[in-house]
């Protein structure tokens, strides 16, 4: 059986020990929370373990208090049926003390599931405005490098060569690729992407201002590419490489031999 299976069976004080190190240093220092008792400040059980006996997925959840809407962080890692891979499943940081946009939920409350089931455009306006990416609906932490880090050392302590993944937005596939990772299924397709988004191209031509989230300068950075890809601009081009609608990269990193491919080397996020 995998790593995360043979973790779950031990006693809660040993594993919970061992997922600790999927947590930033900068996470219990920020919120204050002890890494032992895993209690803060106000002594509320901050940390949250979903381990049980006979699971193969492991996730963690950071909360600074019981109402608190939105997780400080998440993590989710299933074990592969490789028995050297693990699956990080996602991930979520989120500053409490910004502001929220409701990106998540419609007008009627119900959740757009990313925005394919629905979209709630005037909340989406807002945070794009407010300089986050789709999806965000808090600012990050920006921790997102320690917590490969915290992943990779977590890898090696337990035996895996290879963390794989689904990036499921344009900007989560560019983030991954500047911290190691490369594709298994997708890097021609982003290349391609790349090419369309040059002055002159197809993707560039569809910035026409149509919508908020298609301007002319979307092209040059991964955040407005992010948008303008969220908004379906890959749906009204012909392109075979492409192969619209937007797909999920499958990507990994080799823990001891990362090996990036790069597909935007932007110098604006």
């Amino acid at each position: 059986m995998g790593v995360i299976y043979r973790i779950n069976q031990l006693r809660d004080e040993v594993k919970q020990g061992l997922y600790r190190t999927l947590i930033p240093a900068q996470i219990f220092a920020r919120f204050r929370i002890d890494p032992v008792s895993f209690k803060n400040a106000q002594g509320f059980r901050a940390v949250r373990f979903y381990c049980p006996p006979g699971e193969q997925t492991l996730m963690i959840e950071i909360r600074r208090s019981p109402n608190d809407r939105d997780p400080v962080y998440s993590i989710q890692m299933s074990d592969n049926p490789d028995p050297i891979r693990l699956d990080w499943d996602f991930i979520i940081l989120n500053d409490p003390d910004s502001e929220r946009f409701d990106v998540d939920v419609d007008e009627h409350g119900r959740d757009t599931l990313f925005g394919s089931a629905s979209r709630n455009i005037p909340e989406e306006v807002r945070a794009m405005k407010a300089g986050l990416a789709p999806g965000q609906v808090r600012r990050g932490l920006g921790l997102l490098r320690e917590v490969v880090e915290c992943i990779k050392r977590f890898a090696l302590m337990v035996g895996i060569k290879t963390i794989a993944l689904e990036a499921l937005y344009y900007h989560n596939a560019i983030a991954y690729e500047r911290y190691g990772f490369s594709y298994f299924e997708g890097y021609k397709r982003m290349k391609r992407i790349d090419e369309l988004f040059a002055q002159g191209c197809a993707l560039y031509e569809k910035l026409d201002g149509s919508t908020p989230f298609r301007v002319r300068e979307h092209a040059f950075t991964v955040r407005g590419r992010s948008w303008a890809i969220h908004d379906g601009i890959l749906n009204e081009i012909d392109d075979e490489t492409v192969d619209p609608p937007w797909h999920s990269p499958q990507m990994y990193v080799m823990v001891e031999n990362p090996r990036p491919m790069i597909t935007f080397d932007a110098k604006e996020w």
